[in-house]
């Protein structure tokens, strides 16, 4: 049950990603709009499309009795207003960096991101690897140091991404409660906000929304779907893997946007650039067959007790 349960979660999470891998297309249709409205719109209309998700599964109740809960649980509800924060945060440098022509580097902040995870993982969950976990480790870490220093300057967009991303995974797997509920929670809380931001637009006549055509106004409304939808199986598939299979799961998404934005947006990609990912997908490689019979822990101490033994 528990490996099929894993299974699972991998699937939903990979999934997550692959989504997210493609959501640089939706946010370039709206390269003409202020980052700082696209983000506002992206709060709001993610919670009102949670809103409608939540009454049309009917667990409505369920978030009251959830709300209610936190009186009793400040830990969970603390928990859920960091995360709240995190991935707000990070949606706009991401938006803010898509949108200015930063997206390779933006990728690479989704290359760190998964380091971030695993070290957290280790470090406050005490998750444990096993020997070509730690060689696949070292080797992805190989990789983003190349691609870093090959970048010329402190990459400041990709490790604010990854450390807000990362600490958002970790702030997730702290929260036990149902996943579409707690993302409506997340929305919730900086929905004021947004909501107020985007009335102070409409006040100073600086609006987009409503004045951009009918298109803006769909991509605006259509943003909260695009946001909850990736969110929903990450939520999902973040309770059911551990922290340090989810950190190299995360490699699928800026993989797709480096693909991006070399053949679809014409960034410049350098061979340096290329060696680097060279040691990332070959972390990659490793890392998957740890987690089969081909490469296991068992077999490393086995060819090591045969080698001693000569």
């Amino acid at each position: 049950m528990k490996k099929t349960e894993t299974q699972k979660g991998a699937i939903y999470a990979g999934f997550s990603y692959l989504l997210w891998g493609l959501l640089p297309i939706y946010w370039k249709l709206l390269d003409h709009v202020n980052a700082k409205e696209i983000l506002a719109s992206r709060v709001l209309w993610s919670f009102i499309f949670m809103v409608i998700i939540l009454l049309l599964t009917r667990k409505w109740g369920l978030f009251l009795q959830t709300v209610k809960g936190f009186a009793k649980n400040k830990k969970q509800m603390y928990a859920l207003t960091i995360a709240s924060l995190l991935i707000s945060v990070n949606w706009f440098i991401y938006i803010w960096a898509v949108n200015s022509g930063h997206m390779i580097e933006a990728s690479l902040g989704y290359y760190i991101n998964p380091l971030i995870s695993i070290l957290l993982g280790m470090i406050v969950l005490k998750e444990k690897l096993n020997v070509y976990q730690y060689i696949s480790f070292i080797l992805a870490a190989i990789g983003v140091l190349i691609i870093s220093i090959s970048h010329g300057q402190f990459p400041w967009i990709a490790i604010a991404l990854a450390l807000s991303f990362g600490l958002y995974g970790l702030a997730k797997k702290l929260i036990n409660v149902n996943s579409e509920v707690g993302l409506t929670l997340e929305t919730l809380v900086v929905t004021p906000v947004a909501a107020i931001y985007i009335g102070y637009l409409f006040l100073i006549d600086s609006h987009s929304f409503l004045s951009d055509g009918v298109q803006t106004d769909l991509l605006l409304i259509g943003a909260g779907a695009a946001t909850a939808v990736p969110l929903l199986y990450f939520a999902k598939g973040a309770k059911k893997i551990p922290l340090s299979l989810l950190g190299f799961l995360q490699y699928i998404a800026p993989t797709l946007t480096l693909l991006l934005g070399v053949f679809v947006y014409d960034e410049h990609f350098s061979k340096i650039q290329l060696l680097s990912f060279m040691f990332i997908w070959s972390a990659l490689v490793i890392y998957s067959l740890s987690k089969t019979k081909i490469l296991s822990p068992q077999l490393f101490n086995f060819r090591k007790e045969k080698s001693t033994s000569i």
